[in-house]
Protein backbone atom coordinates (compact mmCIF):
# COMPACT_ATOMS: atom_id res chain seq x y z
CA UNK A 1 0.00 0.00 0.00
CA UNK A 2 3.00 2.34 -0.33
CA UNK A 3 1.62 3.70 -3.61
CA UNK A 4 -2.05 2.65 -3.75
CA UNK A 5 -4.25 3.23 -6.73
CA UNK A 6 -6.88 5.84 -5.93
CA UNK A 7 -10.13 5.92 -7.86
CA UNK A 8 -11.64 9.40 -7.96
CA UNK A 9 -15.36 9.35 -8.72
CA UNK A 10 -16.82 12.51 -10.21
CA UNK A 11 -20.56 12.56 -11.03
CA UNK A 12 -21.38 15.19 -13.64
CA UNK A 13 -24.71 16.49 -14.85
CA UNK A 14 -24.80 19.45 -17.26
CA UNK A 15 -21.40 20.60 -16.01
CA UNK A 16 -19.79 21.70 -19.27
CA UNK A 17 -18.85 25.14 -17.93
CA UNK A 18 -16.98 23.96 -14.83
CA UNK A 19 -15.92 20.36 -15.43
CA UNK A 20 -12.55 20.98 -17.08
CA UNK A 21 -11.20 22.98 -14.13
CA UNK A 22 -12.34 20.30 -11.68
CA UNK A 23 -10.80 17.51 -13.76
CA UNK A 24 -7.49 19.33 -14.20
CA UNK A 25 -7.25 19.97 -10.46
CA UNK A 26 -7.37 16.20 -9.85
CA UNK A 27 -5.06 15.18 -12.68
CA UNK A 28 -2.48 17.87 -11.87
CA UNK A 29 -2.25 16.90 -8.21
CA UNK A 30 0.89 15.50 -6.63
CA UNK A 31 -0.65 12.01 -6.31
CA UNK A 32 -0.41 10.54 -9.79
CA UNK A 33 -1.33 6.90 -9.26
CA UNK A 34 -5.03 7.43 -9.78
CA UNK A 35 -7.90 6.93 -12.15
CA UNK A 36 -10.64 9.50 -12.62
CA UNK A 37 -14.06 8.02 -13.25
CA UNK A 38 -16.46 10.60 -14.65
CA UNK A 39 -20.07 9.47 -14.49
CA UNK A 40 -21.96 11.51 -17.06
CA UNK A 41 -25.45 11.39 -15.59
CA UNK A 42 -27.47 12.04 -18.73
CA UNK A 43 -26.07 15.51 -19.48
CA UNK A 44 -27.60 17.50 -22.34
CA UNK A 45 -25.25 20.51 -22.43
CA UNK A 46 -22.10 19.10 -23.99
CA UNK A 47 -20.51 17.90 -20.76
CA UNK A 48 -18.88 14.97 -22.60
CA UNK A 49 -17.10 17.36 -24.97
CA UNK A 50 -15.52 19.18 -22.01
CA UNK A 51 -13.72 16.07 -20.81
CA UNK A 52 -10.04 16.14 -21.81
CA UNK A 53 -8.21 13.19 -23.30
CA UNK A 54 -6.08 11.48 -20.66
CA UNK A 55 -5.35 7.78 -20.14
CA UNK A 56 -6.26 8.08 -16.46
CA UNK A 57 -9.84 9.16 -17.28
CA UNK A 58 -12.69 6.71 -17.74
CA UNK A 59 -16.09 8.03 -18.74
CA UNK A 60 -19.24 6.16 -17.80
CA UNK A 61 -22.45 7.41 -19.39
CA UNK A 62 -25.89 6.68 -18.01
CA UNK A 63 -29.43 8.00 -18.23
CA UNK A 64 -30.11 10.80 -15.78
CA UNK A 65 -30.62 9.04 -12.44
CA UNK A 66 -29.36 11.46 -9.79
CA UNK A 67 -26.18 11.85 -7.79
CA UNK A 68 -26.71 8.81 -5.53
CA UNK A 69 -27.10 6.46 -8.49
CA UNK A 70 -24.17 8.12 -10.26
CA UNK A 71 -21.95 7.70 -7.21
CA UNK A 72 -22.93 4.04 -6.82
CA UNK A 73 -22.20 3.45 -10.50
CA UNK A 74 -18.78 5.06 -10.13
CA UNK A 75 -17.93 2.90 -7.11
CA UNK A 76 -18.93 -0.22 -9.03
CA UNK A 77 -16.54 0.80 -11.82
CA UNK A 78 -13.65 1.77 -9.52
CA UNK A 79 -10.51 -0.36 -9.43
CA UNK A 80 -8.77 1.29 -6.46
CA UNK A 81 -8.74 0.12 -2.86
CA UNK A 82 -9.11 3.80 -1.94
CA UNK A 83 -11.86 5.93 -3.48
CA UNK A 84 -12.07 9.72 -3.42
CA UNK A 85 -15.05 11.91 -4.22
CA UNK A 86 -15.06 15.02 -6.38
CA UNK A 87 -17.72 17.39 -7.70
CA UNK A 88 -17.80 18.93 -11.16
CA UNK A 89 -17.74 22.56 -9.97
CA UNK A 90 -15.11 22.36 -7.22
CA UNK A 91 -11.33 22.71 -7.17
CA UNK A 92 -9.08 20.14 -5.51
CA UNK A 93 -5.82 21.52 -4.10
CA UNK A 94 -2.62 19.91 -5.47
CA UNK A 95 -1.55 17.91 -2.39
CA UNK A 96 -5.06 16.91 -1.35
CA UNK A 97 -4.96 13.17 -2.14
CA UNK A 98 -1.37 12.72 -1.02
CA UNK A 99 -2.00 14.30 2.37
CA UNK A 100 -5.21 12.34 2.81
CA UNK A 101 -3.45 9.03 2.20
CA UNK A 102 -0.70 9.98 4.63
CA UNK A 103 -3.24 10.82 7.34
CA UNK A 104 -5.31 7.71 6.67
CA UNK A 105 -2.28 5.51 7.36
CA UNK A 106 -0.71 7.50 10.20
CA UNK A 107 -3.99 7.74 12.18
CA UNK A 108 -5.39 4.36 11.05
CA UNK A 109 -8.50 5.98 9.62
CA UNK A 110 -11.12 4.68 7.21
CA UNK A 111 -12.44 8.06 6.00
CA UNK A 112 -10.45 11.26 5.50
CA UNK A 113 -11.79 14.70 4.69
CA UNK A 114 -10.17 18.10 4.95
CA UNK A 115 -10.79 21.79 5.40
CA UNK A 116 -12.70 23.75 2.77
CA UNK A 117 -12.89 27.28 1.46
CA UNK A 118 -16.50 28.05 0.54
CA UNK A 119 -16.66 30.34 -2.49
CA UNK A 120 -19.23 31.59 -4.98
CA UNK A 121 -19.08 31.12 -8.74
CA UNK A 122 -16.76 34.12 -9.00
CA UNK A 123 -14.31 32.63 -6.52
CA UNK A 124 -15.20 34.98 -3.67
CA UNK A 125 -15.98 33.95 -0.07
CA UNK A 126 -19.68 33.56 0.70
CA UNK A 127 -20.51 35.79 3.71
CA UNK A 128 -23.61 33.81 4.68
CA UNK A 129 -21.56 30.61 4.85
CA UNK A 130 -18.71 31.87 7.04
CA UNK A 131 -20.08 30.57 10.34
CA UNK A 132 -20.76 27.18 8.76
CA UNK A 133 -17.25 27.17 7.27
CA UNK A 134 -15.74 27.86 10.70
CA UNK A 135 -17.73 25.01 12.21
CA UNK A 136 -16.99 22.45 9.49
CA UNK A 137 -13.28 23.34 9.58
CA UNK A 138 -13.10 23.04 13.37
CA UNK A 139 -14.45 19.48 13.39
CA UNK A 140 -11.20 17.61 12.71
CA UNK A 141 -10.60 14.50 14.79
CA UNK A 142 -12.55 11.27 14.97
CA UNK A 143 -13.78 12.14 18.45
CA UNK A 144 -14.94 15.58 17.35
CA UNK A 145 -16.68 14.12 14.32
CA UNK A 146 -18.44 11.51 16.44
CA UNK A 147 -19.57 14.10 18.99
CA UNK A 148 -20.86 16.60 16.42
CA UNK A 149 -22.21 14.35 13.69
CA UNK A 150 -25.82 15.08 14.65
CA UNK A 151 -25.41 18.84 14.16
CA UNK A 152 -24.93 18.52 10.40
CA UNK A 153 -22.67 16.48 8.16
CA UNK A 154 -19.15 16.89 9.61
CA UNK A 155 -17.64 15.66 6.33
CA UNK A 156 -17.92 17.68 3.12
CA UNK A 157 -18.67 15.02 0.54
CA UNK A 158 -16.39 16.20 -2.30
CA UNK A 159 -13.42 16.38 0.11
CA UNK A 160 -13.61 12.75 1.12
CA UNK A 161 -11.30 9.83 0.49
CA UNK A 162 -12.17 6.48 2.05
CA UNK A 163 -11.45 2.80 1.96
CA UNK A 164 -13.47 0.88 -0.55
CA UNK A 165 -15.57 -0.98 2.04
CA UNK A 166 -16.93 2.35 3.30
CA UNK A 167 -18.20 3.33 -0.15
CA UNK A 168 -19.63 -0.14 -0.67
CA UNK A 169 -22.20 0.67 2.00
CA UNK A 170 -23.80 2.49 -0.93
CA UNK A 171 -25.57 5.81 -1.32
CA UNK A 172 -29.26 5.32 -0.54
CA UNK A 173 -32.08 7.06 -2.37
CA UNK A 174 -34.69 8.84 -0.27
CA UNK A 175 -36.01 12.16 1.01
CA UNK A 176 -32.71 12.84 2.78
CA UNK A 177 -29.16 13.91 1.82
CA UNK A 178 -27.52 10.73 0.58
CA UNK A 179 -24.02 11.79 1.62
CA UNK A 180 -24.97 12.64 5.22
CA UNK A 181 -26.86 9.36 5.48
CA UNK A 182 -23.80 7.46 4.24
CA UNK A 183 -21.45 9.05 6.76
CA UNK A 184 -23.85 8.49 9.66
CA UNK A 185 -24.17 4.81 8.74
CA UNK A 186 -20.41 4.44 8.36
CA UNK A 187 -19.61 6.16 11.66
CA UNK A 188 -22.27 4.22 13.56
CA UNK A 189 -20.82 1.04 12.04
CA UNK A 190 -17.41 1.70 13.58
CA UNK A 191 -15.49 3.36 10.75
CA UNK A 192 -13.00 5.97 11.90
CA UNK A 193 -12.85 9.42 10.30
CA UNK A 194 -10.57 12.43 10.45
CA UNK A 195 -9.49 15.44 8.42
CA UNK A 196 -6.35 16.95 6.98
CA UNK A 197 -5.84 20.14 8.96
CA UNK A 198 -5.53 22.44 5.97
CA UNK A 199 -7.71 23.59 3.10
CA UNK A 200 -7.78 20.90 0.43
CA UNK A 201 -10.84 21.96 -1.58
CA UNK A 202 -12.48 25.12 -2.87
CA UNK A 203 -16.16 24.27 -2.42
CA UNK A 204 -18.37 26.24 -4.80
CA UNK A 205 -21.70 27.37 -3.37
CA UNK A 206 -23.41 28.19 -6.64
CA UNK A 207 -27.09 29.13 -6.86
CA UNK A 208 -27.69 26.06 -9.04
CA UNK A 209 -26.08 23.62 -6.59
CA UNK A 210 -28.34 20.73 -5.52
CA UNK A 211 -28.02 21.77 -1.90
CA UNK A 212 -29.75 25.02 -2.90
CA UNK A 213 -32.41 23.60 -5.21
CA UNK A 214 -33.34 20.06 -4.13
CA UNK A 215 -35.64 19.28 -1.18
CA UNK A 216 -33.42 16.32 -0.27
CA UNK A 217 -30.85 18.84 0.98
CA UNK A 218 -33.21 21.18 2.82
CA UNK A 219 -32.91 21.86 6.54
CA UNK A 220 -35.96 19.66 7.10
CA UNK A 221 -34.32 16.79 5.20
CA UNK A 222 -31.13 17.04 7.26
CA UNK A 223 -33.26 17.07 10.40
CA UNK A 224 -35.11 13.92 9.36
CA UNK A 225 -31.80 12.22 8.65
CA UNK A 226 -30.11 13.11 11.94
CA UNK A 227 -33.14 12.11 14.00
CA UNK A 228 -33.53 8.78 12.20
CA UNK A 229 -29.90 7.95 12.93
CA UNK A 230 -30.12 9.08 16.54
CA UNK A 231 -32.93 6.57 17.02
CA UNK A 232 -30.85 3.88 15.32
CA UNK A 233 -27.69 4.79 17.26
CA UNK A 234 -27.33 6.59 20.62
CA UNK A 235 -31.06 6.45 21.45
CA UNK A 236 -31.60 2.83 20.42
CA UNK A 237 -33.05 0.79 23.30
CA UNK A 238 -32.81 3.87 25.56
CA UNK A 239 -35.96 4.90 27.41
CA UNK A 240 -34.43 7.74 29.47
CA UNK A 241 -32.06 10.57 28.55
CA UNK A 242 -30.90 14.00 29.58
CA UNK A 243 -31.07 17.24 27.61
CA UNK A 244 -28.94 20.39 27.80
CA UNK A 245 -30.64 23.52 26.52
CA UNK A 246 -33.94 25.18 27.47
CA UNK A 247 -34.01 27.63 24.55
CA UNK A 248 -36.07 27.22 21.41
CA UNK A 249 -33.65 24.61 20.02
CA UNK A 250 -33.79 22.61 23.24
CA UNK A 251 -37.58 22.84 23.50
CA UNK A 252 -37.94 21.47 19.97
CA UNK A 253 -35.74 18.50 20.84
CA UNK A 254 -37.61 17.96 24.09
CA UNK A 255 -40.94 17.75 22.28
CA UNK A 256 -39.48 15.34 19.73
CA UNK A 257 -37.88 13.09 22.34
CA UNK A 258 -41.16 12.86 24.20
CA UNK A 259 -43.01 12.11 20.96
CA UNK A 260 -40.60 9.19 20.45
CA UNK A 261 -41.47 7.81 23.92
CA UNK A 262 -38.16 8.86 25.46
CA UNK A 263 -38.40 10.13 29.02
CA UNK A 264 -36.28 13.27 29.47
CA UNK A 265 -35.22 13.21 33.10
CA UNK A 266 -33.90 16.77 33.27
CA UNK A 267 -33.08 19.83 31.17
CA UNK A 268 -29.83 21.65 31.93
CA UNK A 269 -29.76 25.44 31.58
CA UNK A 270 -27.37 28.27 32.47
CA UNK A 271 -29.97 31.05 32.59
CA UNK A 272 -30.91 31.65 36.26
CA UNK A 273 -34.45 32.72 35.34
CA UNK A 274 -35.19 29.27 33.85
CA UNK A 275 -33.61 27.10 36.56
CA UNK A 276 -36.17 25.48 38.84
CA UNK A 277 -39.00 25.80 36.34
CA UNK A 278 -40.56 22.98 34.33
CA UNK A 279 -40.80 22.67 30.55
CA UNK A 280 -43.31 20.12 29.25
CA UNK A 281 -43.23 18.54 32.68
CA UNK A 282 -39.44 18.31 32.92
CA UNK A 283 -37.46 20.14 35.61
CA UNK A 284 -34.83 22.64 34.50
CA UNK A 285 -31.63 22.27 36.51
CA UNK A 286 -28.37 24.19 36.79
CA UNK A 287 -25.27 23.00 34.96
CA UNK A 288 -23.71 22.58 38.42
CA UNK A 289 -26.38 19.96 39.14
CA UNK A 290 -25.73 17.90 36.00
CA UNK A 291 -25.81 14.24 37.09
CA UNK A 292 -22.68 12.17 36.66
CA UNK A 293 -22.47 10.09 33.49
CA UNK A 294 -24.48 6.88 33.65
CA UNK A 295 -26.27 4.78 31.07
CA UNK A 296 -28.48 7.67 29.95
CA UNK A 297 -27.45 9.52 26.79
CA UNK A 298 -27.12 13.31 27.02
CA UNK A 299 -28.15 15.47 24.05
CA UNK A 300 -26.75 19.00 23.99
CA UNK A 301 -29.07 21.27 22.03
CA UNK A 302 -27.47 24.72 21.87
CA UNK A 303 -27.06 26.87 18.80
CA UNK A 304 -25.10 29.99 19.72
CA UNK A 305 -21.56 30.09 18.39
CA UNK A 306 -18.98 29.18 21.03
CA UNK A 307 -21.52 27.65 23.45
CA UNK A 308 -20.50 24.06 22.75
CA UNK A 309 -16.89 24.76 23.69
CA UNK A 310 -18.04 26.27 27.01
CA UNK A 311 -20.29 23.31 27.82
CA UNK A 312 -17.78 20.54 27.22
CA UNK A 313 -15.69 21.17 30.40
CA UNK A 314 -18.87 20.75 32.48
CA UNK A 315 -19.78 17.44 30.83
CA UNK A 316 -16.24 16.09 30.99
CA UNK A 317 -16.03 16.95 34.70
CA UNK A 318 -19.10 14.74 35.22
CA UNK A 319 -17.53 11.84 33.32
CA UNK A 320 -19.19 12.31 29.94
CA UNK A 321 -17.17 11.58 26.83
CA UNK A 322 -18.42 13.50 23.82
CA UNK A 323 -19.39 11.08 21.09
CA UNK A 324 -19.85 8.20 23.53
CA UNK A 325 -22.15 9.51 26.29
CA UNK A 326 -22.99 13.00 25.02
CA UNK A 327 -23.82 14.32 21.58
CA UNK A 328 -24.32 17.81 20.21
CA UNK A 329 -27.49 18.36 18.19
CA UNK A 330 -28.93 21.32 16.31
Amino acid sequence: MSDPLVSVVLPAYNAADTLRRAVDSILDGTWQNLELIIVDDGSTDGTAAAIPSDPRIRVVAQDHSGVAAAMNRGIAEAKGDLVARMDADDFSHPERVQKQIELLHSEQLDIVGGLVRIIDSAGEPVPSMQRYERWINSCLTHNQIMAQRFIESPLVHPTTLAKRDVWELGCREGNFPEDYDLWLRALQGGHRAGKVDEVILDWTDAASRLTRTDDRYSMAAFDRCRREHLLLGPLKDQTHCGLWGAGETGKDWLRWLQSEQRTVDYVVEVSPRKIGKHIHGVEVISCDDLPAADDRPLLIAVGSEGAREKIQPFTEARGYESGRDAWFVA
